[in-house]
């Protein structure tokens, strides 16, 4: 039995629960992840850790979230703090974090259990979980290390996400060229070839990046290896009074991708893919269109083994109105990242 079910059935009491991250979008995610779980009470949302010292003292949760990289005071001195002044708190560090000697000092904090945030979708609540228990949770995102999460069975983890469709939240389009330059350049350097779908100032923009980093863009065009794609032309071609058709976006994915892998002289695992297809529908206020070819981009990337990264510019989910949009996009990705300069 569960903790959350124990505690139901034994109390009417709720788990209450201090939420501290200062990236608006990732502490909306959070709460509704947590509203999952009818036990669990969001007491308070802080963005700043001497806010989140202050505030422990005053409300003794029962459990604590807690970002590292906060305004003011960062995570791991405020969790200090907090154990000091209030000891019954149990604390979860969620965090973009993920080398050993970063999860290590948060641990040595006093924590019980450190979840990267990229893994949040899938491991925050058997995190919760774990560490009521008092049991300690360490992310499997964490590099180097051979620490599987307490709550799991260790069978379970030999299973990999069996598809790498990944989103990531960028700030401005100086984020969004360095992040989709790095991702197009590592692809390429490991042999993959890369699909990029973007609108044309981004597909020209980026290829100036690319070059700039030393990639040799004309060739790759030539070979087939790196294939730039006009996002309308794209969306043109699978959607259908404004809705994509799933056969055309799958005849037209198969299409890339069968000559990108030929032009690697490999399989389907040698493709990579990325760009703004579902976000170009998104700025269009399509949301559902949006939603569906995320669906659908899912599809083709567990049919061919493809890696797929989308990318959302984050300023268009600040206002309270859109939170429920980020949570549904993250929803339909394997992994959620956050730009760095987003904390």
């Amino acid at each position: 039995m569960s903790p959350f079910q124990k505690r139901s059935q034994l109390t009417t009491s709720r788990i209450r629960v201090l939420v501290v991250d200062d990236f608006e979008p990732f502490r909306a995610f959070v709460c509704s992840a947590l509203q999952q779980k009818p036990e669990l009470e969001v007491i308070a949302e802080l963005s700043d850790g001497l806010a989140a010292v202050q505030k422990a003292e005053e409300l003794n949760p029962d459990l604590i979230l807690l970002d590292i990289g906060l305004p003011t005071l960062n995570g791991i001195d405020a969790a200090r703090q907090i154990r000091k002044l209030v000891p019954k708190p149990k604390i979860i560090f969620l965090s973009q974090e993920s080398s050993d000697d970063v999860v290590q000092e948060a641990l040595s904090s006093g924590a019980l259990g450190y979840v990267v945030k990229a893994l949040a979708g899938s491991e925050l609540l058997p995190a919760v979980e774990a560490v009521l228990r008092g049991r300690r949770f360490v992310s499997r995102g964490v590099t180097g290390q051979e620490v599987r999460p307490s709550c799991a069975p260790v069978e379970s983890q030999k299973t990999e996400i069996a598809r790498r469709h990944e989103v990531i939240f960028y700030r401005d389009d100086a984020s969004f060229l360095k992040i989709f330059s790095r991702f197009i350049a590592a692809a390429l350097e490991s042999g993959n070839a890369v699909l990029f779908v973007a609108t044309e100032s981004h597909l020209g923009s980026l290829r100036r990046t690319l070059e700039a980093r030393g990639v040799d863009v004309a060739t790759g065009v030539q070979k087939g290896t790196y294939v730039p794609v006009n996002v309308e032309e794209m969306l043109s071609a699978f959607m259908v009074d404004g809705f994509p058709d799933r056969d055309r976006l799958l005849r037209v994915a198969a299409d890339l991708i069968g000559k990108a892998s030929k032009a690697v002289n490999g399989k389907h695992r040698g493709v990579s893919a990325c760009g703004e297809c579902a976000p170009t529908l998104l700025g269009e206020w399509s949301v559902g269109a949006a939603i569906r070819v995320e669906q659908l981009w899912d599809e083709v990337a567990r049919i061919y083994a493809v890696d797929i990264l989308c990318g959302y510019s984050y300023d268009s989910f600040q206002c309270d109105e859109n939170r429920q949009i980020f949570q549904r996009i993250c929803g339909e990705h394997s992994t959620v990242h956050q730009d760095q300069g987003a904390s």
